[in-house]
């Protein structure tokens, strides 16, 4: 008699009151981060209130369709795991340059979907990089990503960047309350409620938020019950050269950010990440941007927040991911529901966004620990790989006197200290050393050996 092969973790389909939960806590933990994107476009366009919930709602629309292409995938689509999409940060100051000198609307829309195009061609190259990451360069982004999310988790505690009570005592005890919650429910709960612990932790902290006047539902009152999002709302896009390079620069900015993410979820579910499928997931975000450009929303790329979360809690279905993409076709389609999550205060988020956020750092150091740092060049690799990534982090205006195209680069600390990585890989393990023999032959392969030996290992012990 046959037997069946196992099916892989990545693929199983958990039972449907699971995935709804497991789904749900996806979406919550990059709600804010998906919204933001066009709350600062059109904020700094000045655009009329009835235009900016227009831009949200279909920023959802496509956030979920987009995850459901990369989750799901059809074709040369999609990577087929466990990752979110939403719109890329990186994009936010060209779009906003672009938007009010003079192109406006229209102007970006067109830049977006020429880049979208732009990214689709480049993914099969891409994918051929993917030599270039070995241990040694992608625990180093993975540590980077988690390292630079810390901020933005610090943020959400203290109240939301520009509230103003931020930094009031009270919301940092909120958000000291939620992360203790998730923590005693990961270490307390039984296997499957351990599992949801952020959403049970920001469903318990918005119980306590309410009665303590840190947010109110009025807005839910004033949204639509129904949201269409039509093709070319703002008007037929136009193609101007000095946005189409500028969106340019982003999507090699995006693609390199996007690497580093689905090795990261790669090694957390223990399904490698190949050039074949890095270039399916790269193509998915080049779809994603075109319908981007098409349906009046940005550029999308894989959400780091959510890397952190499927760490967190092992669950390693990428069908529960595309149950999230789902649910945000839904708040697309119907802005009510949105009001009500947008509703959550951000105390709430900030407590469940400093473990998910750090749970990252911490897989990229599981990551280095594969590596071999004895009588090499691997430690001053990851530290000013590190020291490079953090600097636009912790100094934010470290780079505003350089051309906008370097700020582009180098202002997204994910990028700069993935490229700082890959060069220094490349200048210490594989260019020639002193006398003609390559370093590459002792340093670069060991790190590739210790990958293959106890990789595997590592693997198991992550899920």
């Amino acid at each position: 008699m046959a037997t069946t092969a196992p099916v892989h973790p990545v693929d199983e389909v958990p039972p449907a009151r699971q995935l709804a939960a497991f789904g749900l806590q996806h979406v919550l933990a990059m709600y804010a981060g998906a919204v933001a994107v066009p709350l600062i476009v059109g904020g700094a366009m000045k655009l009329p209130p009835a235009d900016l919930a227009y831009l949200i709602t279909a920023d959802l629309l496509i956030c979920g369709v987009a995850t459901l292409i990369q989750c799901v995938g059809f074709w040369r689509f999609g990577v087929r795991l466990p990752i979110m999409q939403g719109c890329t940060f990186a994009a936010v100051s060209p779009m906003v340059l672009i938007g009010t000198t003079g192109g406006g609307l229209p102007a970006i829309y067109g830049s977006v979907i020429v880049a979208g195009l732009a990214i689709v061609l480049l993914a099969p190259v891409f994918g051929r990089l993917l030599r270039f990451f070995p241990p040694l360069v992608t625990g180093t982004v993975i540590l980077i990503i988690g390292l630079s999310l810390l901020p933005v988790a610090g943020n959400w505690a203290a109240g939301g960047a520009g509230s103003a009570d931020f930094g009031e005592p009270k919301n940092i005890a909120l958000a000291a309350f939620v992360l203790a919650v998730v923590l005693g429910v990961q270490r307390f709960a039984p296997a499957l409620l351990s599992r949801i612990a952020v959403l049970i932790g920001i469903a318990v902290g918005l119980a306590v938020a309410v009665p303590f006047g840190f947010t109110d539902f009025g807005g839910v009152e004033d949204a639509d019950w129904l949201g269409i999002s039509t093709p070319f709302h703002f008007g037929a896009p136009t193609f101007e050269a000095s946005a189409i390079i500028s969106m340019l620069v982003v999507a090699l900015v995006t693609m390199t950010e996007t690497t580093g993410d689905l090795i990261a979820v790669g090694e957390m579910t223990g399904r490698k990440v190949e050039p074949r499928s890095l270039s399916d997931g790269l193509r998915a975000d080049g779809l994603s941007t075109v319908l981007g450009g098409v349906f009046n929303t940005f550029p999308y790329t894989a959400y780091a927040q959510n890397v952190g979360l499927v760490g967190m809690t092992r669950v390693r279905s990428r069908w529960v991911v595309a149950t999230s993409g789902g649910i945000l076709v839904l708040l697309g389609l119907l802005p009510k529901l949105g009001a009500v999550v947008a509703a959550i205060p951000a105390p709430v988020l900030g407590g469940a966004g400093l473990v998910m956020f750090g749970t990252v750092a911490a897989s990229g150091l599981r990551t280095l620990a594969e590596v071999d740092f004895k009588g090499n060049h691997q430690l001053t690799v990851v530290a000013v790989s590190v020291a490079v990534g953090m600097l636009p982090v912790g100094v934010p205006t470290v780079y505003e006197k350089f051309p906008d195209w370097f700020q582009t680069v180098m202002n997204s600390g994910i990028s700069a200290g993935c490229v700082t990585a890959i060069v220094l890989n490349l200048l210490f393990n594989h260019l020639p050393a002193k006398g003609g023999s390559g370093l590459a032959e002792s340093d670069g392969s060991a790190g590739g050996g210790v990958e293959e030996a106890g990789g595997e290992k590592s693997r198991e012990e992550t899920v």
